[in-house]
């Protein structure tokens, strides 16, 4: 009994930032595994969006009906489920391959016939909506018990397509609906209404947001699980280059924006200008493998089988697995993301 007890005053709090990159978020699920198998670790909140949103989802719901095992045991059936190998039926295979084909010949530089492709419309190229994710995500997510999840927060990022600003869906209100926002790429699919709102994919305006956990939560510890690259060392010359580089600044800039405004709060708290009872100086962490990830090509987002997605996996496994031994008792105690670099 003094051992258990030992073991709960030993957990450390921390929340999770999951960013949104379509395939790659198979490497998000492999850091998750890594975390929820650790046991000194509790999970207080999680922002996400798009790939980031629904591996969120995925986890809340997996906690809920039996604890973290049982949360990565879904993380598993979910990607399972998402790959074209998976679940998905022959003319639901075939449906989503016609789907992301014009995105993979444009951001591959296909050419004349690529870039024509990309200019229509998911409402030229798909008039009934019709969107097998939705059926795999409705099958794998109990959202009641998502909604249940008291323990763990959830802040779920969609963009306001009228508005053009941020909207941050949280647990207790989740349905599909609004996980389908997070993750609508409007040169993929229709824009998703809600309540008569028509939302597109949250990273234009948050991948992820950060500042609902200052807050929606208690700890100050955040980990941001990084996919997309901050920083390419090459200047790109081909179309698909330069429409890839030009993809990733535009899903970074918000969460940049956010890490400078972490960064002068703290800094003003530590001159004494602001009282840290009533702002946080939020310790900051990062698990990316962007030697590995890069290594892909952005068009590989598009790519939806099952080795493809074990591979991810492992990498992500590994690199949370890594993040934990190196910064585990730093948690708590200072942020490991140095932002003086990260933004000069």
């Amino acid at each position: 009994m003094v051992k258990a007890a030992a073991n709960i005053k030993a957990r450390k709090r921390i929340n999770l930032a999951l960013q949104g990159g379509g395939s790659h978020g198979a490497f998000t699920w492999g850091v998750l595994d890594a975390i929820l198998a650790d046991d000194r670790l509790e999970i207080e909140g999680i922002s996400g969006t798009s790939a980031g949103a629904m591996n969120a989802a995925v986890v809340a719901c997996g906690i809920t009906q039996g604890g973290p095992a049982v949360a990565r045991k879904k993380l598993r059936e979910f990607w399972r489920a998402v790959s074209v190998d998976g679940s998905l039926t022959p003319p639901q295979r075939v449906l989503f391959d016609m789907l992301l084909q014009p995105w993979r010949n444009a951001g591959a530089g296909g050419g004349w016939m690529g870039a024509a492709q990309a200019m229509l419309s998911p409402y030229d190229l798909n008039p009934l909506d019709i969107n097998p994710l939705r059926d795999v995500v409705e099958t794998q997510i109990d959202f009641a018990a998502v909604r249940a999840c008291e323990s763990l927060q959830l802040f779920i990022a969609a963009t306001n397509v009228h508005t053009g600003k941020v909207r941050v869906f949280e647990r207790s209100e989740l349905t599909v609906d609004m996980l389908m926002a997070s993750a609508a790429l409007p040169t993929i699919f229709k824009a998703v209404e809600i309540d008569g709102v028509p939302y597109w994919d949250g990273g234009y305006m948050g991948n992820p947001v950060l500042f609902p956990f200052f807050a929606g939560t208690r700890t100050e510890d955040i980990i941001l699980v990084q996919i997309n690259p901050l920083v390419r060392d090459n200047t790109p010359d081909t179309t698909g280059e330069i429409l890839e580089r030009v993809n990733e600044i535009t899903f970074n800039a918000a969460l940049l924006h956010e890490l400078r405004a972490i960064d002068f709060v703290r800094r003003l708290i530590d001159a004494g200008r602001l009282d840290a009872t009533h702002y946080k100086r939020v310790r900051l962490h990062r698990v990316e493998a962007q030697k590995e990830l890069n290594a892909f090509g952005a068009t590989s987002k598009m790519q939806a089988d099952w080795g493809f997605f074990e591979k991810l996996h492992a990498i992500g496994y590994k690199a949370g697995t890594a993040f934990l031994e190196a910064h585990f008792d730093d948690i708590g105690r200072e942020g490991t993301l140095d932002l003086k670099a990260e933004l000069a």
